[in-house]
């Protein structure tokens, strides 16, 4: 394991605000750790900062030193990207400051800030950005690559309603991205992933929502399960605006309160429909879900904006053995239901599912070209193949399971790639895939601000050919 010796350490404490953590400090275990608990990465030092000096000031000693970065913001990212073993973790945690102007429905939140305390500040004046569904999950990686949930359908991705960002590029520079302000930067910044800097402060545009909201949560036996898809494959495209869906494929019936306690664990497939223009709009809404199979719990309540963004968290707990497949469906159609039938009995662990969101409505109002996001503005299925266990031989097999069943899904996909916030390092090719035509203009952004690919461990965009290692930075736009 290489090692930053003390006398280095030193020389960077003197120009950095924040805490270094070092493989011989007690904190060091858990500053390491990531949602990911299949993931055990040893970094020679991790760099708590405190602002964007501290970010410009690891940089330069790692530049230095020649070693590896990475960042981390929520450490959410399931491949463990946020930690790279031997080398320096810019580590954005304390970066967790949310300033709310309600007035002009902005906010302002540091690049370390999580959905759980995002919501906590905007939820106190009824407006939310439309972000992801697992409270714990950090805003940089999920914005950056996209940032699919609840609101999707209604505002759009977490990317589409990004304002601006302050960014740290690998020489240390830092530069607001706006629509004004370098505009290269920001285009690529929404969708683009964390290839092009350290982003330590984002500015959102909200949108009125909650406190309360209604919920109606639906959940069939796994033997129903093919006229189950089915319908809901005809309804779910149906449902109105004003609503929200999670549809949980294979997903056992949720530990909560509205599930009655001899089902919760149950295997079956759940349907989670939020709704946001009251309790009448919900009820007409839900209505054609009633005609199809009967559901062996239905249940419809209203309930706080801040609890639906946490009602899959105990599905996926912070330390959870995990192990993500994706690829995006433009139908279900009955090949694709009858090998999710097929398949879904053989998973090893009752936590495996198939995590899926119809993207449609507001997020394919956004014309292509707008954000540098890795997927067709087209309505489709965005299908995660979700591996989770809570003991490592049963992650192994059912790693192999989704493999197995990506592979059997890949001919229906719209393309090999997939959403960007899904791939693991390393698939350079579905990294391609993902982004289409708009990976020539991303390698082209990657080469005039990181040339030297300094921020490679995510969907790693390569700086276009001439401009890469070695290169220098191009003067901004």
């Amino acid at each position: 394991m290489t090692s930053v010796h003390a006398p280095d350490a030193a020389a960077l404490r003197r120009a950095f605000a924040g805490e270094l953590v070092t493989p011989a400090d007690p904190g060091y275990d858990t500053a390491r750790a990531v949602w990911n608990g299949a993931v055990d990465h040893r970094p020679a030092l991790l760099a708590r900062c405190t602002g964007p000096e501290d970010v410009a000031a690891a940089l330069d000693f790692a530049r230095a030193r020649g070693l590896e970065v990475s960042v981390r913001g929520g450490g959410h990212q399931t491949a463990g990207a946020a930690v790279c073993p031997d080398g320096l973790v810019l580590d954005l945690t304390r970066l967790d400051a949310v300033r709310v102007d309600p007035e002009a429905r902005t906010v302002r939140c540091g690049g370390g800030t999580t959905l759980a305390a995002l919501d906590a500040a905007t939820q106190a004046y009824g407006l939310a950005v439309p972000s992801g569904t697992v409270s714990h999950t950090g805003v940089g990686g999920l914005t950056l690559g996209g940032g699919i949930g609840w609101l999707t359908e209604e505002y759009g991705l977490s990317c589409d309603n990004l304002l601006a960002a302050e960014t740290v590029l690998a020489d240390g520079r830092v530069l607001r991205a706006a629509a004004d302000q370098h505009p290269e930067l920001f285009w690529a910044l929404r969708g683009g992933g964390g290839n092009f800097g350290v982003v330590t402060e984002f500015t959102f545009r909200l949108h009125p929502v909650g406190p309360e909201v209604q919920l109606g949560l639906f959940f069939w036996d796994l033997a129903d399960g093919d006229a189950v898809l089915r319908r809901l494959r005809e309804t779910v495209p149906e449902l109105p605006p004003g609503t929200g869906v999670f549809t949980g494929i294979g997903l056992a019936a949720p530990p909560m309160a509205l599930v009655p306690p001899e089902h919760r664990g149950r295997p079956g497939h759940t349907l989670l429909v939020a709704g946001f223009d009251g309790p009448e709009a919900h009820a007409r809404a839900l209505a054609p879900l009633a005609e199809g199979p009967p559901a062996l719990v239905e249940r419809r309540a209203p309930i706080p904006y801040r609890y639906l963004q946490r009602l899959l968290d105990d599905h996926a707990p912070y330390g959870i053995l995990a192990h993500d497949r994706a690829l995006p469906l433009p139908v279900l159609d009955d090949a694709v239901l009858e090998l999710l039938g097929a398949q879904l009995p053989r998973r090893s662990s009752p936590l495996t599912f198939c995590p899926s969101f119809r993207l449609d409505g507001a997020y394919i109002a956004v014309p292509e070209e707008d954000t540098a996001f890795g997927g067709a503005r087209r309505p489709c299925w965005v299908m995660n193949i979700s591996a989770l266990a809570l003991e490592p031989r049963r992650l192994r097999a059912d790693a192999a399971w989704a493999a197995a069943l990506w592979t059997e899904l890949l001919p229906y996909a719209a393309n090999p790639g997939g959403y960007v916030n899904f791939l693991a390092q390393g698939e350079q090719d579905r990294v391609r895939a993902s982004y289409g035509p708009k990976y020539a203009r991303l390698a082209a952004a990657k080469a005039r601000y990181d040339p030297g690919n300094v921020f490679h461990r995510n969907a790693n965009i390569l700086p276009e050919p001439g401009r890469g290692a070695g290169g220098a930075p191009s003067p901004p736009d």
